[in-house]
């Protein structure tokens, strides 16, 4: 007896036809007769028709792809223009009490936070007396030491809101620790405000704020007393 031969597969008719690539040259004539749903509707098209659609469909995604790639750099040109001016305008800062105004001015301005405010403490004695100082003793101190990383969520009645012009409109916060190196001592903190709950978020990045708090307190480090500093 004959045995049975296992019946033919959709996977065997693949099989053969990716391992015969010659198999439409010699059948030309059988592609005009495939037809195939349009992907759009029931209208049936033929294979050569659906290969067309199925490109073109790929061609406008990769598009989507090259607008959005465009956008974001554009977005980091942007950020990196503001980053610049900002930085430009620490270093021309003449006196050193004036840099933590012109970090808020700035963060304020060129960067549209809502709103904005910074402490500062182990600063040298002629600068004790300013409004932007801190003294010993206070639990900011401990808790900005404590931060690793900016603190972005949601503002839970922190002590630091208070500094802030209108700390009612303060629905999320970051604060930033302000270190001149991930393992130097905190010289302060900077505290951005926004009324937009979601503005500051704890799943947000914070690679770019903790930059921002390093060039901040490389700038305020001409305030601190002898040896509180260390180098990056």
């Amino acid at each position: 007896m004959k045995p049975i031969e296992p019946p033919i597969t959709e996977d065997d008719i693949a099989n053969f036809l990716a391992n015969t690539p010659d198999f439409f040259e010699r059948h030309a004539d059988l592609l005009a007769t495939v037809q195939l749903s349009s992907g759009h509707g029931g209208r049936a098209i033929s294979l050569q028709e659906r290969q067309a659609a199925m490109l073109r469909e790929k061609i406008k995604a990769l598009e989507t792809r090259v607008v959005d790639m465009i956008r974001h750099a554009q977005d980091n040109l942007a950020i990196a223009g503001k980053m610049h001016g900002w930085t430009r305008a620490l270093l021309q800062t003449a006196q050193a009490e004036s840099i933590p105004a012109v970090i808020i001015d700035c963060l304020t301005g060129k960067f549209e936070v809502p709103q904005a405010a910074i402490r500062v403490w182990s600063v040298g004695g002629r600068y004790a007396d300013e409004p932007f100082v801190i003294g010993p003793g206070s639990d900011v101190q401990t808790f900005a030491a404590s931060l690793t990383l900016p603190y972005c969520g949601l503002n839970a009645g922190f002590e630091a809101a208070g500094w802030l012009a209108d700390p009612a409109k303060a629905e999320s916060l970051a604060l930033i620790p302000l270190r001149t190196a991930p393992d130097a001592p905190v010289l302060g903190l900077l505290v951005l405000a926004s009324p937009d709950a979601q503005r500051f978020h704890a799943g947000m990045g914070t690679e770019f704020l903790e930059r921002l708090g390093e060039l901040a307190a490389a700038a305020l480090s001409r305030l601190a007393e002898p040896g509180t500093v260390q180098a990056a």
